[in-house]
């Protein structure tokens, strides 16, 4: 009988937590892990239930813009590995219910309420730690996440294992010392992980079942002083706070039209270099390595053909997509979605369809 092949490029996928800006591994994720001599697996994998779990783990998200990002994948991701070989049950406690929760890992889904006030998201997230009593806690360790952290180690009087940038089911390690010396513990009941340090969940899809919260009459206090968010313009919004941001490069002339577009798709107006020393558009524009670097989850570049310091200024965004009349532009390279066209046709055109869906 002849012996199985390996999927070298499946078994590189399983650890790949970021491509860009450098590549960056985790090879102590078991998620995805193609074992040597497997076959690859069939597309229609049965979905995992963990019905009476050991313990569980709660892994909190964000979810900004109503879809998990990177980072909570992320989040999902680690919690995975603290779950005792399959043992035991992640619960993602998110402000929203993702469709893809099992295919990131979840078991279980409790939808929290008032992402939109910090005091009574804590208060949510620590009502149902005090409720479920789970073995560990996984935060993002970002702006948003990692201040719902500290908040919830307040509440629960627990100290909080942060910034966390490698995990395993004995060991959580952080940089200490200005990142000259390494931190290790065995994994805490509350962490925080770091952005691009760990891979997500890549294994079977999960069941993701609804769980409903906890009642908590500290959380429904909160509630009951909750402020209404003010909605902000996108054109007001930094550059390397966006989520949304879309640029005009040379290709583009008509740069009213351009922040027209802009305003429509609800999205931050960039630009490259050239329009900004051509002055164009101002300095504060400027995406790239000597302009602002980009944190964005999209971003969509109307003729810019993608010059080094510019994809340095891109390097971390998750999708990106490209209008330019050059197939070989290393923009188009870059895109996950290329358009070959005219960026100056394509920019009115897709007004014009905006226009017509409202």
């Amino acid at each position: 009988m002849s012996a199985k092949r390996r999927d070298p490029r499946a078994e590189r996928a399983a650890v790949v937590v970021a491509e860009a800006p450098r590549r960056r591994i985790d090879r102590t994720h078991r998620g995805g892990a193609v074992a040597q001599g497997a076959t690859v697996a069939p597309a229609a994998a049965p979905v995992v239930t963990i019905a009476d779990p050991a313990y569980l783990v709660f892994a909190v998200v964000e979810m900004a813009g109503d879809v998990l990002s990177r980072h909570d994948r992320q989040v999902l991701g680690a919690a995975r590995l603290l779950d005792g070989g399959g043992t035991a049950a992640v619960v993602l406690l998110a402000p929203g219910l993702p469709e893809d929760a099992g295919a990131a890992g979840a078991d279980r889904v409790m939808v929290l309420p008032a992402r939109d006030d910090p005091a009574a998201l804590a208060a949510s997230v620590a009502a149902a730690i005090r409720a479920h009593g789970p073995r560990h806690v996984v935060f993002a360790e970002s702006a948003d996440g990692g201040d719902l952290a500290r908040r919830v180690a307040a509440l629960c009087d627990e100290a909080l294992f942060d910034a966390v940038e490698s995990l395993s089911a004995r060991q959580a390690i952080r940089p200490a010392a200005a990142g000259r010396a390494e931190w290790r513990v065995a994994p805490p009941r509350l962490l925080s992980i770091a952005a691009d340090r760990i891979a997500p969940w890549r294994g079977a899809a999960h069941a993701a079942e609804p769980v409903d919260p906890p009642a908590d009459p500290a959380r429904d206090a909160a509630l009951a002083v909750r402020l209404s968010p003010l909605p902000v313009e996108a054109a007001n919004v930094r550059l390397d706070e966006a989520g949304f941001v879309i640029a005009a490069g040379n290709g583009v002339t008509d740069f009213a039209g351009f922040r027209d577009l802009a305003r429509a798709l609800g999205a931050t107006p960039g630009a490259s270099r050239v329009v900004c020393d051509a002055g164009a558009l101002p300095r504060a524009m400027q995406v790239g390595a000597s302009g602002t670097v980009l944190n964005a989850d999209c971003y969509v570049a109307f003729g810019i053909s993608g010059a080094p310091q510019h994809l340095q200024g891109i390097g971390t965004v998750e999708h990106v997509v490209a209008v330019n009349t050059d197939l070989h532009a290393a923009m188009i390279a870059r895109a996950d979605l290329a358009v070959v066209a005219d960026a100056q046709a394509v920019l009115p055109a897709l007004l014009a369809r905006l226009g017509a869906e409202a």
